[in-house]
């Protein structure tokens, strides 16, 4: 090829070339850039992403990285109830579009709510969220009072006639005994009949029911459990048919005798005694009638040979269990009627021993500056103060081990104070809303306490404590009735338990819950029990032989109703 052949192909190459270069496309444009969430404020304050106690209309501020698209905020943020009703908001916009302002229509108190905005919210150029956003929020209590305010003296009475209902409008209709909660149908529970016909003394003296109707109801019950309460060695069980009187099991080998039932029933049948005790042959046969089923209890024969007692005795699988009953716990009652008893009595040695672990049940230290002279950590669940002391006069009672006053005032004022303190940080602990003890819970029981603390108040504790701590107590009972009444007020006074928490109300009442709240509130306004349990003379005898000392175990006086 010649020279100008080669310089026509050169530059005809070049010019493809360049023409090919002219005809590139631009590279596209980068993707809108994602955008992360930046902060958050409920009502001015940021507390993570969860907040409790809040008021009915929340201003709920969320912060992005970038301007947000307007467009695309009400498909993202999603606002709904536990329960899954949506809830209406309206938003607004500040920093330059960069945070979202949303606020409810107006929240239900007391309500979980659940704020979540999704990664489908964009940015004003088109970016969308790299991790979602969950906010949770639980409304605060409405302040506003559910029932009249009337004096203290007129709420107990309030308190103490409803409660009262449980034990006499509910009573089983064939033997009169309590039945065991609410939804029981026919199972009646030993103990908390005890606790029912104390409250049926209470409201025989107090005009709920005449005289006479408590006298006829007391005969129903005890001719019931004379003639068809199924026994062993003169124990009842902790439940049977109040129709038949047969047991129902309480547990696999529960299937017999519970000593601490028995006993709580008597603690009831004596103070009843000691009551329907007018020269009338109705009252005569009814005092004779109790003596009956009285004598008749074996108690030496729970010692199963050893120098303590045993909660439970089944024949068809003995001391199986192998339960003894040792303090400190509720079942004080049980070593003072086993000592009392005129037919089987217990010796000294068994009490200490067995009851008192020759001084091991003492405890001695210090919590929230309260000294505990007896039992568990922190004192344990607050019926240990109540169930043995509804009949038992605690106030200048004390033996080797401690004095029961100060044990129960310490007992209880622990309980109170751990509850203001509020170490696990529940919602709705307070001066006002206090109080541990066994009880309902959320789907299950527990023995709440201290140490064992799943965030739920049961009425009962703080209330039946009202002779130990009575300022403390009546503010619990006022905050319970009127700030929390339309949740927690029934047909027989208060429902076992609550959380504020979590919100959940227990819709159950329990015998042994209901019973020692009439009961203690009875003692704290008139003494009527405790004078009347501490008046049988085997009692006196019988505690007085364990050791105890009190100054006064005089005789009945009719108390002043206040």
């Amino acid at each position: 090829m010649s020279r100008t052949g080669i310089y026509i192909l050169a530059v005809c190459c070049f010019m493809i070339a360049a023409c090919s270069k002219g005809t590139q496309q631009k590279p596209p444009p980068p993707p809108p850039s994602s955008i992360e969430f930046s902060g958050l404020k409920v009502d001015g304050i940021y507390n993570g992403y969860t907040y409790k106690g809040v008021n009915s209309v929340p201003v709920i501020k969320i912060s992005f990285t970038a301007p947000l698209g307007h467009t695309s905020v009400a498909s993202a943020v999603s606002f709904t109830s536990k329960a899954g009703a949506s809830v209406n908001y309206t938003t607004a916009y500040q920093n330059n579009d960069s945070t979202v302002v949303i606020t409810p229509a107006g929240l239900q108190p007391i309500t979980q709510y659940t704020l979540t905005v999704s990664t489908s919210l964009k940015s004003s150029g088109g970016g969308g969220l790299v991790s979602p956003v969950t906010v949770n929020l639980l409304t605060a209590i409405d302040s506003t009072n559910k029932f009249p305010v009337v004096s203290d003296s007129q709420l107990l009475d309030i308190v103490e006639k409803q409660t009262f209902k449980y034990f006499y409008d509910f009573g089983h209709p064939v033997s009169g005994l309590a039945r065991e909660r609410n939804t029981s149908g026919d199972v009646v529970t030993m103990g908390g009949s005890g606790f029912g016909i104390m409250a049926l003394v209470a409201g025989a003296s107090r005009g709920y029911i005449s005289r006479a109707q408590g006298l006829a109801r007391m005969q129903t019950i005890v001719g019931f459990l004379k003639t068809k309460g199924q026994t062993f060695h003169g124990a009842f069980p902790h439940w049977m048919n109040g129709s038949t009187g047969a047991v129902v099991p309480f547990s696999a080998q529960d299937d017999g005798a519970d000593l601490v039932e028995t006993g709580f029933l008597m603690e009831g049948l004596l103070t009843a005694r000691q009551y329907f005790n007018q020269p009338t042959t109705a009252e005569m046969q009814l005092v004779a009638d109790i003596n009956t089923l009285w004598n008749n209890v074996e108690w030496t024969w729970f010692e199963n040979g050893q120098n303590t007692l045993f909660w439970h005795w089944s024949p068809n699988y003995g001391y199986e269990g192998n339960m003894q009953i040792n303090g400190w716990n509720e079942a004080l009652v049980i070593y003072a009627l086993a000592a009392s008893s005129t037919t089987h009595p217990i010796s000294k040695a068994v009490y200490d021993n067995g009851w008192a672990g020759n001084g091991s049940m003492k405890n001695g230290s210090t919590y929230f500056g309260v000294t505990l002279p007896l039992g568990p950590q922190e004192g344990g669940p607050l019926f240990f103060a109540h169930y043995s002391f509804m009949g038992i006069n605690p106030n200048n009672l004390s033996d080797a081990y401690a004095s029961y006053d100060v044990q129960n005032k310490a007992h209880a004022m622990i309980n109170y104070d751990y509850c203001v303190a509020n170490p696990a940080g529940y919602y709705g602990y307070s001066a006002n809303c206090w109080g541990l003890t066994a009880s309902d819970v959320p789907n299950g029981y527990n023995a709440n306490s201290p140490t064992s603390d799943q965030g739920v108040i049961t009425p009962t504790a703080a209330i039946a404590s009202l002779p130990y701590t009575p300022t403390q107590s009546m503010a619990a009972l006022r905050f319970f009735y009127y700030k929390l009444g339309d949740k927690l007020w029934g047909q027989y006074g208060f429902y076992d338990a609550f959380d504020l928490d979590s919100p959940w109300f227990a819709t159950s009442d329990l015998a042994i819950d209901e019973g020692p709240i009439v009961g203690m509130i009875e003692n704290y306004r008139s003494g009527l029990l405790w004078n009347l349990f501490m008046s049988c003379p085997e009692v006196k005898t019988g505690m007085k032989n364990l050791g105890f000392y009190k100054p006064e175990f005089v005789e009945y006086q009719t108390p002043v109703l206040v």
